[in-house]
């Protein structure tokens, strides 16, 4: 027999962002965000420089405070959480930042063990066969295991970043752009990385990107921000939400110029900024 609290967990999104706003001093980052991410979905998050991609990651883990708004994690309001509680929550996160993050000073076994060895309490012998098995899901073999992350490539520090976010078997995955100053190839070993994390665990992913072959091939859902500071007082910060396949065919001009890769109408802009 299902209980009807788990049947309700069940319909409920896993990520809830309701009327968001961030605010640093005068500059608004975020407006008025509404985002609702379902269990096992994958979200990319597209849109300029500048416009909030980021932000609205950290403040979907509780890195960031909203100023307005709230952001609820699993039915909980991150906001109402206090530091202990918030720290348990960020355990079923995983996160896999812009340049990887690896500690430096620690091998490739170590930065991948780092998380194991702060929230759980396991032989060494285990520990060390979790890292192996997830540096191989990755692709690398056993011979990076002592390498510090200086001796690594890019992709390849990249792919030891995602390793150490999937250790603790998170239930939501956050990329910010995976992978930014990666050569197509290995950005597509990054993306498949991405599809076959998905088939092999069951989690939900929010992926911020610029690269519109990463959102076509690995994301159910696209959402486009726009900057705010560039809107008008009644519009939304989403100008698009919806399925990859239908985005090159946007209603709103500023979607299909950015998809596109069109610079002509921004560049008019600025011009007339500067004029």
């Amino acid at each position: 027999m299902v209980h009807a609290s788990s049947t309700a967990a069940g319909r409920r999104p896993l990520v809830s962002i309701e009327r968001l706003g961030v605010t640093f001093g005068r500059n608004c980052v975020l407006r008025d965000v509404r985002l609702r991410i379902q269990r096992g979905e994958t979200v990319a998050v597209i849109g300029e420089s500048g416009c909030g991609k980021t932000v609205l990651l950290k403040t979907i883990i509780g890195l960031l405070n909203p100023t307005s708004g709230s952001v609820w994690f699993d039915g909980q309001d991150l906001a109402s959480l206090n530091e202990r509680e918030l720290t348990q929550q960020r355990i079923r996160y995983g996160f896999l930042f812009q340049q990887a993050a690896l500690f430096d000073s620690m091998t490739v076994a170590q930065n991948v063990a780092f998380p194991l060895r702060q929230h759980r309490t396991l032989p060494e012998a285990e520990i060390q066969q979790t890292v192996v098995a997830r540096l191989a899901e990755v692709g690398l073999p056993d011979n990076v295991l002592g390498k510090r992350p200086a001796e690594l490539s890019g992709g390849m520090r990249k792919r030891v970043g995602l390793a150490r976010a999937l250790v603790l078997e998170p239930e939501l995955m956050l990329y910010d752009e995976p992978t930014t100053g990666l050569d197509p190839i290995m950005s597509d070993v990054i993306n498949e990385l991405i599809l076959s994390t998905r088939k092999k665990h069951p989690v939900t992913s929010v992926i911020v990107t610029h690269d519109m072959r990463t959102a076509h091939k690995v994301a159910d859902r696209v959402v486009m921000l726009y900057p705010s500071a560039r809107l008008k007082p009644d519009e939304p910060q989403v100008l698009f939400d919806g399925p990859p396949e239908t985005i090159e065919k946007a209603d709103d001009p500023r979607v299909t110029q950015f998809v596109r890769g069109e610079a002509r109408e921004r560049l008019m802009e600025l011009h007339q900024q500067n004029g």
